[in-house]
């Protein structure tokens, strides 16, 4: 068939987003020449008819109310014009839509959509400039300039080997060797490590491993999987100041009373949790929900619910996005909320209000004067704003509260944090542990190139290469796909039959399906693929939002799919649960991954550090003064106060932000006589299917605990 073209721009009084694009260009490159910027969506269309084509174009690719179709694209012989197109591999929402759209259209086939940007600049622009709008454009990240030339084809063919490569001398390598194999195949485990693995593959596999196996053991021992650096044993600490050496010395006198005396090594990790475990231990934290399942943190509460109280479990998450967001910042934050909303959503609560707190260096910083291989900050604030609330506006979820943090120091890597509060009633849920013969069924979205390498790239250190090497480790978010998630989940039909579920984070299916059961064997060759050309490895690496693996009864395999089937979610059975106690997988008829379940579950190399706590230099912002009147220096601190960027109103930004999305809220972002008084927390109404609730979770800004009452 043809490939059909078509060209949609806003009419005059409805390209808004034009006209920012233009003052952003003047106002951050300084191009005073520029007058004008058009922008024009450029569609690519194969797999229909002409007919079907002519019904699109004013249907599906434009909106006759606001939007101009041109068969080809015009503007004036001064103008300058570049394309931007995603980088292969990249989902792109735009084109999965109108694709969806038109197959609701036709009943048929679904065809190949594919999109671009065109900028058209107008004004007196030099060669220089034109250069440097389009390096500020194009984030090499996720896409690149697009050609103007018709393809023949939209179809994308890819060659393919039929095996997954083995390392070849992997077991042989010396220790002076391990430092370039790390660099040759970027990996983020360290030089232990890999001589850990040495040993395992040396002495119990006599054998070396194959790519697929390397990436997912990088992956499963990655920071962002098992929090390497919360895990590393503390040999020793020094404290200079005395009231932090006291709060020390009480953490080590109530581990002896939590531990007994137990060989229990001391962490980051037992620092954070070690008060929970006491609580616990003293009878006080009675409302604790646990399970083997790690999804989110999970409280028991009584939600009343037309005056009559019943049992739910409160959950809730926060889920960091620096990396991501620091190198593409719209699908970062976009990503960070929809990953915040996956766990609780795994545990099968319904996720019902967010927060967000991000850290950033100065927006208002010139682009020159930004560091070389990063973005301008500018950029990653505005983008990374723009995506999370995309994101939470697409998939109805209300952002109750909303703060940004300015200091110099995020200018090395920029802090994103989405917070997530979900409910659901235990009634609906339940934790068993899987059973030889059960099968895992991948639920959601397709696999694509987008997010292979995330949890182990946000495991690294952001270097100047970052922006051109780590454009597949930022996955792109569907929020349509995940809202289905959601729908499936409120369902009591389908959550009871669920033994266990994980998401599909950091890591892929090698973490999501291989942390379900001790042993597994799964086919890779039957996982939905966005496109083709995808091999094991990366078949076994990439992570996404919108996927889910669930352990059932192989019984009620067909009946749990058809449930699926009702929410338009795709369901495949990839895994099986058996009692050998290893993880396999398969591809192409061949094995790609025979590991130990013990060997992953140890976590790599033992890590072990030494903690300094130099003293504290702490002076009050204002001084205290007893004087009626206010002296220079102190009029000076008020004035410097009043400009800071944390002290300004952020009204401009938490407007982005949707608060009253599902009708729940409780406290809006902004209240009191002039609704000029941003709050310190966030409530909403537990949401129910049925009646009203006078049930709230609160959760504070800079306050851990979410509490219902």
């Amino acid at each position: 068939m043809s490939v059909f073209k078509v060209f949609v721009e806003r009419k005059q009084g409805y390209r808004i987003e034009a006209e920012s694009v233009c003052r952003d260009l003047r106002d951050n490159l300084m191009i005073g020449g520029l007058e004008n910027v058009r922008l024009v969506n450029r569609y690519y269309v194969e797999g229909i008819n002409e007919e079907i084509f002519e019904k699109a174009k004013y249907t599906i690719f434009s909106e006759p109310q606001t939007d101009i179709s041109y068969d080809n694209i015009e503007y004036g012989k001064d103008d300058m014009v570049f394309a931007v197109e995603y980088l292969p591999g990249q989902f792109d929402q735009r084109a999965d839509s109108c694709s969806q759209c038109i197959q609701i259209l036709t009943q048929g086939d679904r065809p190949i959509v594919k999109t671009a940007r065109i900028y058209i600049l107008s004004g007196s622009i030099s060669d220089d400039e034109f250069k440097s709008i389009k390096r500020y454009v194009i984030n090499p990240v996720e896409c690149r300039e697009a050609s103007f030339e018709v393809p023949a084809s939209l179809e994308d063919r890819h060659e393919m080997p039929d095996l997954v490569p083995v390392i070849d001398g992997f077991t042989e390598m010396d220790r002076c060797e391990y430092k370039d194999f790390i660099a040759k195949y970027a990996l983020a485990m360290d030089e232990d490590d890999v001589g850990f693995s040495i040993k395992y593959f040396k002495d119990e596999e006599k054998r070396d491993p194959t790519l697929t196996e390397l990436r997912l053991i990088d992956s499963y021992w990655s920071d962002h999987c098992r929090h390497t650096t919360f895990l590393t044993q503390i040999d020793g600490v020094k404290v200079e100041d005395s009231y932090i050496a006291d709060t020390y010395k009480d953490y080590l006198n109530k581990r002896e009373e939590v531990y007994k005396g137990r060989n229990k090594p001391i962490t980051l990790m037992d620092l954070g949790t070690l008060a929970a475990k006491y609580l616990k231990k003293k009878g006080v934290l009675k409302n604790l929900d646990e399970s083997e399942e790690i999804n989110a943190c999970s409280v028991k509460i009584k939600v009343d619910i037309d005056g009559k109280e019943e049992d739910w479990l409160l959950m809730f998450k926060n889920e960091t996005h620096n990396h991501p967001t620091e190198i593409e910042p719209f699908g970062g934050a976009a990503t960070c909320l929809g990953g915040a909303i996956r766990d609780p959503l795994s545990g099968r609560s319904y996720v019902y209000q967010a927060m967000r707190v991000t850290g950033a260096a100065d927006p208002r910083k010139k682009v020159s004067e930004t560091i070389p291989g990063k973005l301008a900050q500018s950029k990653i604030t505005t983008g990374a704003a723009n995506g999370y609330s995309s994101y939470g506006n697409q998939i109805g979820l209300a952002t109750g509260s909303v703060t940004e943090i300015y200091h110099p120091n995020y200018v090395a890597k920029r802090l994103e944090i989405g917070a997530v509060v979900g409910a659901a009633p235990a009634e609906n849920v339940i934790r068993e542990t899987p059973e030889e013969s059960d099968v895992v069924i991948l639920l959601g979205g397709r696999t694509g190139r987008d997010g292979c390498g995330g949890a182990t790239g946000s495991s690294k250190a952001h270097t100047t290469e970052s922006l051109v090497k780590c454009g597949a480790e930022v996955q792109k978010g569907n929020p349509p796909e995940e809202r289905k998630l959601q729908r499936l989940f409120r369902s009591k039909e389908a959550t009871m039959l669920i033994r266990r579920c994980n998401d599909f984070g950091a890591g892929g299916i090698s973490v999501a399906i291989g942390e379900l059961a001790d042993g597994l064997d799964i086919d890779l060759s039957k996982v939905p693929k966005k496109y083709e050309g995808l091999d094991g490895t990366e078949l076994a690496i990439s992570e996404s939002q919108e996927r889910m693996a669930v352990v059932v009864r192989e019984k009620d395999a067909e009946k749990f799919m058809q449930l699926a089937l009702k929410e338009n979610l795709e369901s495949t059975v990839v895994a099986r649960v058996t009692k050998e106690k290893r993880l396999k997988m398969h591809w192409n008829g061949n094995t790609t991954v025979d590991l130990s379940r013990e060997f992953l579950n140890s976590n790599g190399a033992e890590k072990h550090t030494f903690i300094s706590v130099e003293k504290s230099n702490i002076q009050n912002i204002l001084e205290v003064s007893s004087a009626k009147h206010i002296s220079p220096i102190q009029k000076d601190t008020f004035k410097s106060l009043m400009s800071d960027l944390n002290v300004c109103s952020q009204r401009g930004l938490v407007s982005r932000f949707d608060s009253s999305i599902g009708a729940g809220s409780v406290v809006m972002p902004y209240g009191g006589k002039t609704q000029s008084t941003m709050p310190q927390y966030m409530a909403a109404k537990i949401p129910v299917l049925k009646g009203e609730t006078n049930t709230v979770s609160v959760m504070a800004f800079g306050y851990n605990p979410i509490i219902a009452e």
